[in-house]
């Protein structure tokens, strides 16, 4: 009973896995469709909002089914939401830090080389990896720190594109470039840590701890919208260029990030990041059918260390629990 248990449990944490791999593939593959083909560009600091938006109602209507009556769910939203500032305001540490990251990632590019950026930002993978055995008491075996720096490179090549010569000169801060890189890895991997541990230190729903976020996530993306292009959104409008194809790509940024959640809640932030890699991979590929992209040899290299860290990392590891406890009952044989 418990091995089926236990293959249920690992039949489900793949089958998350996969789906959110083929959901962040197909969007990618639709964001750069409706960049290519929409004449008139939306802004992607609306459509951010408008993810977090439906994000939330999704949550919202989980956190129903979930509770199974009106009336639980009005006491579950009056006790988790409007009875738990304290709750909002820890959940709300996550988005505020991804707003920071994002606007370092941004800071890096402007100050960096695009192929230094890439090398450099992926290394929140491996900060990723550090900040679970820091914040969670989690150990990684050896083959598994050795996956994780496999797939940090396989993803640089995956993503490296060759830089080309440009007329235009630009002032740039190396140092600012680094320091500014060096923010944003570390943001990326606390806060999806910082989530991860909320998620399994307590009982609460998963929906629920949804929508606290979402509801601080939403907040954080309209100060950042308006900052960023509030200007322009005045004279032209928030859905400025919004079509049906752009709708679309939001439905799968949404459905993408709530099975990003589901993914943390029940693996961990580490396979999240193997998804990431092979999502990214899928996209790559893709494009190639749909828009001619060329395969290059470091795609090619790139893709192979992938899938590679992606089978080492899920190798199963000894169990040296069960191996202490029979030395352990042995001992206390012998001295019987």
């Amino acid at each position: 009973m418990a091995q089926a248990r236990e293959n249920v449990s690992l039949f489900f944490k793949l089958f998350c896995l996969a789906v959110m791999t083929l959901v962040a593939a197909a969007y990618t593959v639709a964001l750069r469709y409706t960049r290519t083909t929409n004449k008139e560009l939306y802004f992607s600091t609306t459509a951010v909002c408008v993810t977090e938006v439906i994000k939330l109602l999704i949550s919202v209507g989980l956190l129903a089914k979930e509770t199974g009556s009106l009336g639980r769910f009005k006491t579950s939203l009056s006790e988790n939401i409007l009875g738990s500032p304290m709750e909002l305001v820890k959940l709300s540490v996550p988005s505020l830090v991804y707003a920071v990251q994002n606007n370092m990632a941004f800071l890096a590019l402007s100050h960096l080389d695009a192929a230094v950026y890439q090398v450099t930002y992926q290394l929140k993978i491996p900060c990723t990896a550090f900040c679970t055995v820091f914040m969670l008491n989690r150990k990684l075996s050896r083959l598994q720190w050795i996956s994780v720096f496999m797939l940090c490179v396989g993803v640089t090549l995956v993503q490296w594109k060759p830089a080309q010569a440009t007329k235009v000169v630009v002032e740039q801060n190396p140092f600012l470039g680094f320091g500014a890189i060096a923010i944003a890895v570390l943001c990326s991997g606390f806060a999806g840590v910082y989530f991860e541990k909320v998620l399994k230190s307590s009982d609460t729903s998963l929906w629920v701890r949804n929508i606290q976020m979402y509801l601080s996530g939403i907040v954080v993306t309209l100060v950042g919208t308006y900052l960023s292009d509030g200007a322009e959104i005045q004279q032209k409008g928030f859905f400025y260029g919004y079509t049906y194809y752009v709708w679309f790509v939001i439905f799968l940024a949404s459905v993408g990030g709530l099975y990003t959640s589901v993914v943390v809640k029940y693996t961990d932030n580490i396979m999240k990041g193997f998804s990431a890699a092979a999502a990214i991979v899928l996209s790559t590929i893709a494009s190639v059918i749909l828009f001619g992209l060329q395969i290059t040899l470091n795609f090619a290299v790139g893709a192979l260390l992938v899938c590679v860290s992606i089978y080492l990392y899920g190798l199963p590891r000894q169990d040296t629990t069960s191996i202490q406890q029979e030395a352990t009952s042995k001992e206390r044989i012998i001295g019987v």
